[in-house]
């Protein structure tokens, strides 16, 4: 089922390994994006916390429509150019909207992140499709199938790793630093201490499904009885569209940012191993 002689062949081999490196850079990209679309940017925009799933979504078209620009494009072109140069120059753009999405603040202006989105779409279809085409093109017809399958196998394990190594970050992230000012930001607006203490102890990947399943999670860090107690203007601010995201940016920011970061090197490294494939190839025809 997995023919490890196929890795003799150096297109094969630099196929899948860039593939590899690129899912890992990218896989957990857009789970990222959404939670801070939803955690963050479209609370601090007005948009309620239960509609903010819907409106993440719409906002993540611009990568879709790179994707679909760039995709076809770049197959018709491997297909007359080969494809050592498409795939590394798509890879080299990845990198490039990644380190741009590393300078964005939390609350951004939307044109510079939708010009990022399209230009990392452009990048994932150039990269795509020509190095899938690269990988089969390398095999005689009988294996094809074989090889197919530990492509696929190759590139949704680097997306599992992707998704496990982003997640880990952040939510290591958030564990050292949204307690504290969880803390400070509730103290701050009125709070009592006791509560404040208590409701700070918000374990991170609860601030992390609040923002992913659209929900504010003020509402269930304090109890009825304590926002009953509560003056009219403190319960408006603490139960507010932008007091939550506005505690939780910071912690996530500096997560995000070395996500961003360690993603660009990927990309690089892949960009590298797709440039070393070598000449246009396929099986029994070398020109």
């Amino acid at each position: 089922m997995f023919r490890l002689s196929l890795f003799r062949n150096r297109m094969f081999t630099a196929g899948n390994v860039s593939g590899f490196l690129y899912a890992i850079a990218q896989g957990g990209l857009t789970f990222m994006l959404i939670i801070w679309l939803q955690g963050i940017w479209l609370p601090l925009h007005g948009y309620n916390f239960e509609d903010t799933p819907l409106w993440a979504g719409i906002y993540m078209a611009p990568m879709l429509v790179g994707f679909f620009v760039a995709g076809p494009a770049s197959g018709w072109l491997s297909d007359r150019h080969g494809s050592k140069g498409l795939a590394t120059v798509g890879l080299l753009v990845l990198m490039a909207g990644f380190l741009l999405l590393a300078q964005l603040p939390a609350n951004f202006s939307f044109l510079p992140f939708m010009l990022i989105l399209v230009l990392m779409g452009l990048g994932m279809g150039l990269f795509t499709s020509p190095n899938m085409s690269a990988v089969m093109n390398s095999v005689p017809s009988e294996h094809r199938g074989v090889a197919s399958g530990m492509r696929a196998t190759v590139q949704n394990s680097g997306a599992l790793v992707s998704m496990s190594l982003f997640f880990s970050v952040v939510i290591i992230g958030l564990a050292v630093k949204l307690p504290q000012a969880l803390s400070s930001g509730l103290l701050s607006a009125g709070i009592p201490s006791a509560v404040a203490s208590r409701a700070a102890r918000l374990p991170p990947t609860g601030a992390l499904f609040a923002a992913f399943l659209g929900y504010n999670p003020m509402r269930q860090l304090l109890s009825p009885e304590v926002l009953a107690n509560l003056p009219e203007a403190t319960r408006s601010l603490v139960l507010g569209k932008e007091f939550f995201p506005s505690l939780m940016a910071p912690a996530f920011m500096a997560s995000m940012r070395f996500t961003f970061y360690g993603a660009a090197g990927m990309s690089l490294v892949a960009a590298v191993v797709s440039f070393l494939r070598g000449k246009v190839y396929i099986h029994e025809l070398e020109r």
